[in-house]
Protein backbone atom coordinates (compact mmCIF):
# COMPACT_ATOMS: atom_id res chain seq x y z
CA UNK A 1 0.00 0.00 0.00
CA UNK A 2 1.65 3.57 -1.40
CA UNK A 3 3.01 5.13 1.88
CA UNK A 4 2.43 2.37 4.23
CA UNK A 5 4.84 -0.24 5.23
CA UNK A 6 3.07 -3.42 5.00
CA UNK A 7 2.07 -5.27 8.20
CA UNK A 8 -0.78 -7.90 8.85
CA UNK A 9 -2.80 -8.17 12.47
CA UNK A 10 -4.84 -10.67 13.14
CA UNK A 11 -6.68 -11.66 16.03
CA UNK A 12 -8.48 -14.66 17.80
CA UNK A 13 -10.75 -14.39 20.10
CA UNK A 14 -9.78 -16.63 23.64
CA UNK A 15 -13.28 -18.44 23.47
CA UNK A 16 -11.79 -21.77 24.71
CA UNK A 17 -11.68 -25.16 22.67
CA UNK A 18 -9.96 -24.56 20.00
CA UNK A 19 -10.74 -26.61 16.76
CA UNK A 20 -9.74 -27.63 13.43
CA UNK A 21 -12.03 -25.40 11.80
CA UNK A 22 -10.04 -22.94 13.75
CA UNK A 23 -6.33 -24.23 12.57
CA UNK A 24 -7.71 -24.84 8.88
CA UNK A 25 -9.71 -21.40 8.66
CA UNK A 26 -7.20 -19.13 10.48
CA UNK A 27 -4.07 -20.66 12.27
CA UNK A 28 -2.23 -22.35 9.51
CA UNK A 29 -2.30 -19.79 7.30
CA UNK A 30 -0.70 -17.41 10.55
CA UNK A 31 1.79 -19.50 9.89
CA UNK A 32 1.92 -19.13 6.17
CA UNK A 33 1.82 -15.29 6.32
CA UNK A 34 4.75 -14.91 8.28
CA UNK A 35 7.40 -16.19 5.58
CA UNK A 36 6.51 -13.00 3.45
CA UNK A 37 4.65 -10.17 5.77
CA UNK A 38 6.17 -8.46 9.01
CA UNK A 39 3.03 -9.74 11.34
CA UNK A 40 1.40 -9.18 15.06
CA UNK A 41 -0.93 -11.93 16.28
CA UNK A 42 -3.19 -10.99 18.87
CA UNK A 43 -5.48 -12.63 21.53
CA UNK A 44 -7.84 -10.91 21.31
CA UNK A 45 -9.59 -10.33 24.71
CA UNK A 46 -11.14 -7.52 25.20
CA UNK A 47 -13.73 -8.72 22.63
CA UNK A 48 -14.38 -11.84 24.84
CA UNK A 49 -15.55 -9.94 27.34
CA UNK A 50 -17.96 -8.14 24.72
CA UNK A 51 -20.33 -11.38 26.32
CA UNK A 52 -20.07 -13.07 29.69
CA UNK A 53 -17.08 -14.78 30.68
CA UNK A 54 -15.84 -16.76 33.43
CA UNK A 55 -12.60 -15.16 34.74
CA UNK A 56 -11.12 -18.25 36.19
CA UNK A 57 -11.24 -19.69 32.20
CA UNK A 58 -10.55 -17.00 30.66
CA UNK A 59 -6.43 -16.69 31.87
CA UNK A 60 -6.54 -20.44 30.79
CA UNK A 61 -8.06 -19.43 27.24
CA UNK A 62 -5.89 -16.70 26.74
CA UNK A 63 -2.97 -18.96 27.11
CA UNK A 64 -4.51 -21.74 25.47
CA UNK A 65 -4.72 -19.52 22.10
CA UNK A 66 -0.79 -18.49 22.62
CA UNK A 67 -0.05 -21.91 22.85
CA UNK A 68 -1.99 -23.14 19.65
CA UNK A 69 0.21 -19.57 17.59
CA UNK A 70 3.16 -21.12 18.36
CA UNK A 71 3.01 -25.12 18.32
CA UNK A 72 1.72 -24.64 15.05
CA UNK A 73 4.42 -22.89 14.17
CA UNK A 74 4.80 -19.04 14.66
CA UNK A 75 7.44 -17.76 16.05
CA UNK A 76 7.63 -15.24 19.14
CA UNK A 77 10.34 -13.64 17.97
CA UNK A 78 10.07 -13.10 14.18
CA UNK A 79 6.38 -11.66 14.77
CA UNK A 80 4.37 -9.96 17.73
CA UNK A 81 2.33 -12.24 20.05
CA UNK A 82 0.08 -10.88 23.11
CA UNK A 83 -2.74 -10.40 24.47
CA UNK A 84 -5.30 -7.42 23.64
CA UNK A 85 -5.38 -6.04 27.34
CA UNK A 86 -1.62 -5.75 28.15
CA UNK A 87 -1.68 -2.80 25.49
CA UNK A 88 -4.02 -0.06 26.62
CA UNK A 89 -3.85 1.81 23.00
CA UNK A 90 -6.24 -0.47 21.52
CA UNK A 91 -9.34 0.74 24.29
CA UNK A 92 -8.02 4.03 23.67
CA UNK A 93 -7.90 4.03 20.00
CA UNK A 94 -11.19 2.73 20.35
CA UNK A 95 -12.94 5.50 21.95
CA UNK A 96 -11.82 8.14 19.62
CA UNK A 97 -13.08 5.55 17.00
CA UNK A 98 -16.35 5.65 18.59
CA UNK A 99 -16.38 9.61 18.07
CA UNK A 100 -15.89 8.73 14.50
CA UNK A 101 -18.26 5.93 13.29
CA UNK A 102 -22.20 6.93 13.28
CA UNK A 103 -24.63 5.15 14.68
CA UNK A 104 -26.06 4.04 11.09
CA UNK A 105 -23.04 2.26 10.10
CA UNK A 106 -22.75 0.01 13.46
CA UNK A 107 -26.31 -0.39 13.17
CA UNK A 108 -25.74 -2.91 9.92
CA UNK A 109 -23.66 -5.03 11.27
CA UNK A 110 -25.44 -8.55 10.54
CA UNK A 111 -22.79 -10.32 13.17
CA UNK A 112 -24.18 -8.12 15.83
CA UNK A 113 -27.91 -8.78 14.62
CA UNK A 114 -26.90 -12.69 14.53
CA UNK A 115 -25.20 -12.76 18.39
CA UNK A 116 -28.06 -9.85 20.15
CA UNK A 117 -30.72 -11.94 18.64
CA UNK A 118 -33.84 -10.99 19.60
CA UNK A 119 -33.22 -9.15 22.71
CA UNK A 120 -30.97 -6.23 21.34
CA UNK A 121 -31.70 -4.30 24.17
CA UNK A 122 -30.05 -6.24 26.60
CA UNK A 123 -27.12 -6.52 24.52
CA UNK A 124 -23.91 -4.41 26.35
CA UNK A 125 -22.96 -1.85 24.41
CA UNK A 126 -19.41 -3.46 23.72
CA UNK A 127 -21.12 -5.65 21.82
CA UNK A 128 -22.75 -2.97 19.29
CA UNK A 129 -19.34 -1.20 19.34
CA UNK A 130 -17.08 -4.49 18.82
CA UNK A 131 -16.53 -3.66 15.14
CA UNK A 132 -14.77 -0.22 16.50
CA UNK A 133 -12.26 -1.89 18.85
CA UNK A 134 -11.80 -4.24 15.52
CA UNK A 135 -10.65 -0.82 13.81
CA UNK A 136 -8.99 0.17 16.73
CA UNK A 137 -7.19 -3.08 16.88
CA UNK A 138 -5.86 -3.00 13.18
CA UNK A 139 -5.20 0.77 13.06
CA UNK A 140 -3.34 1.12 16.26
CA UNK A 141 -0.34 -0.06 14.39
CA UNK A 142 -1.36 1.02 11.12
CA UNK A 143 -1.62 -2.22 9.60
CA UNK A 144 -2.22 -2.81 5.87
CA UNK A 145 -3.65 -6.21 5.49
CA UNK A 146 -6.05 -8.59 7.43
CA UNK A 147 -6.55 -11.61 6.90
CA UNK A 148 -10.68 -12.01 6.90
CA UNK A 149 -13.21 -15.03 6.85
CA UNK A 150 -16.47 -14.35 5.44
CA UNK A 151 -18.54 -13.19 8.84
CA UNK A 152 -15.47 -10.63 9.40
CA UNK A 153 -15.85 -8.92 5.96
CA UNK A 154 -18.22 -6.50 6.89
CA UNK A 155 -16.15 -5.41 10.13
CA UNK A 156 -13.15 -4.67 7.56
CA UNK A 157 -15.04 -2.58 5.60
CA UNK A 158 -16.16 -0.62 8.70
CA UNK A 159 -12.54 -0.24 9.75
CA UNK A 160 -11.61 1.26 5.98
CA UNK A 161 -14.45 3.73 6.37
CA UNK A 162 -13.72 4.54 9.73
CA UNK A 163 -9.57 5.29 8.36
CA UNK A 164 -11.06 7.47 5.53
CA UNK A 165 -13.53 9.35 7.63
CA UNK A 166 -10.60 10.20 10.18
CA UNK A 167 -8.35 11.10 7.60
CA UNK A 168 -11.18 13.45 5.72
CA UNK A 169 -12.19 14.97 8.75
CA UNK A 170 -8.33 15.87 10.62
CA UNK A 171 -7.37 16.41 6.97
CA UNK A 172 -5.71 19.57 7.89
CA UNK A 173 -3.95 18.85 10.81
CA UNK A 174 -2.65 15.31 9.45
CA UNK A 175 -1.02 17.41 6.58
CA UNK A 176 0.30 20.56 9.21
CA UNK A 177 1.89 17.49 11.07
CA UNK A 178 3.87 16.18 8.57
CA UNK A 179 1.66 12.83 8.06
CA UNK A 180 0.90 13.42 4.50
CA UNK A 181 -2.53 13.10 2.73
CA UNK A 182 -3.99 10.77 5.28
CA UNK A 183 -2.17 9.23 8.40
CA UNK A 184 -4.14 6.10 8.35
CA UNK A 185 -4.45 3.31 5.83
CA UNK A 186 -7.48 2.16 4.37
CA UNK A 187 -6.40 -2.11 5.01
CA UNK A 188 -6.69 -4.81 2.37
CA UNK A 189 -8.38 -7.79 3.47
CA UNK A 190 -5.37 -10.84 2.74
CA UNK A 191 -6.63 -13.80 1.15
CA UNK A 192 -4.72 -16.68 0.67
CA UNK A 193 -6.32 -18.77 -1.61
CA UNK A 194 -9.89 -21.05 -1.30
CA UNK A 195 -11.66 -20.12 2.03
CA UNK A 196 -11.88 -23.54 4.30
CA UNK A 197 -15.38 -23.90 5.70
CA UNK A 198 -15.27 -26.65 7.96
CA UNK A 199 -18.24 -28.72 8.76
CA UNK A 200 -19.35 -30.49 12.17
CA UNK A 201 -18.26 -34.10 11.85
CA UNK A 202 -22.43 -35.34 12.88
CA UNK A 203 -24.15 -32.66 10.21
CA UNK A 204 -22.07 -31.23 7.46
CA UNK A 205 -24.64 -28.29 6.85
CA UNK A 206 -23.80 -27.05 10.24
CA UNK A 207 -20.58 -25.08 11.12
CA UNK A 208 -17.84 -27.17 13.30
CA UNK A 209 -17.94 -25.14 16.59
CA UNK A 210 -16.70 -25.83 20.31
CA UNK A 211 -20.86 -24.97 21.44
CA UNK A 212 -21.94 -28.20 20.08
CA UNK A 213 -23.07 -30.78 22.52
CA UNK A 214 -21.36 -33.36 21.05
CA UNK A 215 -17.69 -33.99 21.44
CA UNK A 216 -17.50 -35.87 18.18
CA UNK A 217 -18.78 -33.42 15.86
CA UNK A 218 -15.48 -31.81 15.95
CA UNK A 219 -11.95 -32.38 16.60
CA UNK A 220 -9.84 -30.11 19.27
CA UNK A 221 -6.48 -29.00 19.15
CA UNK A 222 -5.91 -30.68 21.87
CA UNK A 223 -7.02 -34.33 20.83
CA UNK A 224 -4.14 -37.09 21.26
CA UNK A 225 -4.00 -39.26 18.21
CA UNK A 226 -6.40 -41.96 19.55
CA UNK A 227 -9.41 -39.76 19.79
CA UNK A 228 -8.41 -37.71 16.53
CA UNK A 229 -8.65 -41.06 14.81
CA UNK A 230 -11.75 -41.96 16.36
CA UNK A 231 -13.77 -39.29 15.58
CA UNK A 232 -13.04 -39.30 11.88
CA UNK A 233 -13.65 -42.70 12.02
CA UNK A 234 -17.11 -42.19 13.16
CA UNK A 235 -17.96 -39.42 11.17
CA UNK A 236 -21.32 -39.15 9.36
CA UNK A 237 -20.97 -39.93 5.96
CA UNK A 238 -23.58 -41.46 3.16
CA UNK A 239 -23.57 -45.43 1.60
CA UNK A 240 -22.57 -43.96 -1.70
CA UNK A 241 -18.50 -44.10 -2.40
CA UNK A 242 -16.54 -41.04 -3.35
CA UNK A 243 -17.13 -39.47 -6.69
CA UNK A 244 -14.48 -38.45 -9.29
CA UNK A 245 -15.57 -34.66 -10.01
CA UNK A 246 -16.83 -32.14 -7.36
CA UNK A 247 -20.40 -32.29 -9.03
CA UNK A 248 -20.70 -35.46 -7.86
CA UNK A 249 -20.22 -33.85 -3.79
CA UNK A 250 -23.49 -31.62 -4.68
CA UNK A 251 -26.17 -32.49 -1.91
CA UNK A 252 -24.11 -34.69 0.10
CA UNK A 253 -22.45 -32.32 2.70
CA UNK A 254 -20.48 -35.21 4.53
CA UNK A 255 -19.11 -35.97 1.84
CA UNK A 256 -18.22 -32.54 0.62
CA UNK A 257 -17.00 -31.96 4.34
CA UNK A 258 -14.56 -34.78 4.72
CA UNK A 259 -13.03 -33.85 1.17
CA UNK A 260 -12.47 -30.63 2.06
CA UNK A 261 -10.81 -31.37 5.35
CA UNK A 262 -8.67 -33.42 3.29
CA UNK A 263 -7.49 -31.19 1.52
CA UNK A 264 -6.72 -28.17 3.40
CA UNK A 265 -4.32 -30.73 5.58
CA UNK A 266 -2.28 -31.62 2.53
CA UNK A 267 -2.86 -28.49 1.19
CA UNK A 268 -4.41 -29.33 -2.26
CA UNK A 269 -7.03 -29.02 -4.72
CA UNK A 270 -10.80 -30.64 -3.94
CA UNK A 271 -10.33 -32.08 -7.16
CA UNK A 272 -6.99 -33.93 -6.56
CA UNK A 273 -8.63 -35.49 -3.52
CA UNK A 274 -11.15 -37.29 -5.88
CA UNK A 275 -9.05 -37.93 -8.86
CA UNK A 276 -6.97 -39.84 -5.90
CA UNK A 277 -10.02 -41.70 -4.11
CA UNK A 278 -13.03 -41.32 -6.65
CA UNK A 279 -14.95 -44.86 -6.50
CA UNK A 280 -13.61 -45.33 -3.09
CA UNK A 281 -15.61 -46.51 -0.24
CA UNK A 282 -15.28 -44.18 2.71
CA UNK A 283 -13.76 -46.62 4.90
CA UNK A 284 -10.99 -46.51 2.67
CA UNK A 285 -10.58 -42.64 2.26
CA UNK A 286 -11.34 -42.16 5.90
CA UNK A 287 -8.42 -44.31 7.00
CA UNK A 288 -5.94 -42.32 4.61
CA UNK A 289 -8.21 -39.22 6.18
CA UNK A 290 -6.77 -40.66 9.93
CA UNK A 291 -3.24 -41.13 8.96
CA UNK A 292 -3.67 -37.07 7.36
CA UNK A 293 -5.28 -35.93 10.24
CA UNK A 294 -2.87 -37.13 13.33
CA UNK A 295 0.33 -36.58 11.41
CA UNK A 296 -0.50 -33.25 10.99
CA UNK A 297 -2.71 -32.46 14.51
CA UNK A 298 -1.16 -34.82 16.84
CA UNK A 299 2.42 -33.23 17.05
CA UNK A 300 0.37 -29.70 17.29
CA UNK A 301 -1.61 -30.82 20.12
CA UNK A 302 1.53 -32.59 22.40
CA UNK A 303 3.41 -29.09 21.94
CA UNK A 304 0.38 -27.51 23.02
CA UNK A 305 0.04 -29.80 25.97
CA UNK A 306 3.97 -28.89 26.89
CA UNK A 307 3.38 -25.25 26.41
CA UNK A 308 0.39 -24.79 28.49
CA UNK A 309 1.98 -27.06 31.53
CA UNK A 310 4.37 -24.26 31.84
CA UNK A 311 1.77 -20.66 32.38
CA UNK A 312 4.98 -18.58 33.26
CA UNK A 313 6.55 -19.58 29.84
CA UNK A 314 3.56 -18.52 27.93
CA UNK A 315 2.81 -14.92 30.11
CA UNK A 316 6.58 -14.13 29.36
CA UNK A 317 6.36 -14.31 25.53
CA UNK A 318 3.09 -12.18 25.77
CA UNK A 319 4.88 -10.19 27.69
CA UNK A 320 7.48 -9.42 25.52
CA UNK A 321 4.90 -9.45 22.52
CA UNK A 322 2.97 -7.00 24.56
CA UNK A 323 6.17 -4.69 25.40
CA UNK A 324 7.23 -4.48 21.64
CA UNK A 325 3.40 -4.00 20.29
CA UNK A 326 3.19 -0.82 23.01
CA UNK A 327 6.12 0.22 21.29
CA UNK A 328 4.13 1.14 18.14
CA UNK A 329 1.14 1.79 19.47
CA UNK A 330 2.14 4.47 21.69
CA UNK A 331 3.52 6.27 18.90
CA UNK A 332 0.68 6.01 17.07
CA UNK A 333 -1.66 7.25 19.54
CA UNK A 334 0.90 10.54 20.12
CA UNK A 335 0.52 11.27 16.69
CA UNK A 336 -3.40 10.99 17.49
CA UNK A 337 -3.41 13.32 20.24
CA UNK A 338 -1.56 15.66 18.41
CA UNK A 339 -3.90 15.26 15.32
CA UNK A 340 -7.00 15.65 17.61
CA UNK A 341 -5.81 18.68 19.39
CA UNK A 342 -5.62 17.23 23.13
CA UNK A 343 -2.80 18.28 25.03
CA UNK A 344 -0.08 15.18 26.32
CA UNK A 345 2.72 15.01 28.19
CA UNK A 346 5.95 15.53 26.51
Amino acid sequence: MAGFEELVFSGVQPTGNLHLGNYLGAISRFVTMQENYSCIYCVVDLHAITVPQDPRLLKDQIREVTAAFIAAGIDPKKNIVFNQSQVPQHAELAWVFNCVARMGWLSRMTQFKEKAGKDRENASVGLFAYPTLMAADILVYRATHVPVGDDQKQHLELSRDIAQKFNNDWAEMIAELGHGAEYFPQPEPLIQGPATRIMSLRDGTKKMSKSDPSDYSRINLTDNADTIAQKVRKAKTDPEPLPGALEGLEGRPEADNLVGIFAALRDMPRQSVLDEFGGAQFSTFKGALVDLAVETLAPIAGEMRRLTADPGHIDAILADGAGRAEAIASKTMNDVRDILGFVRRP
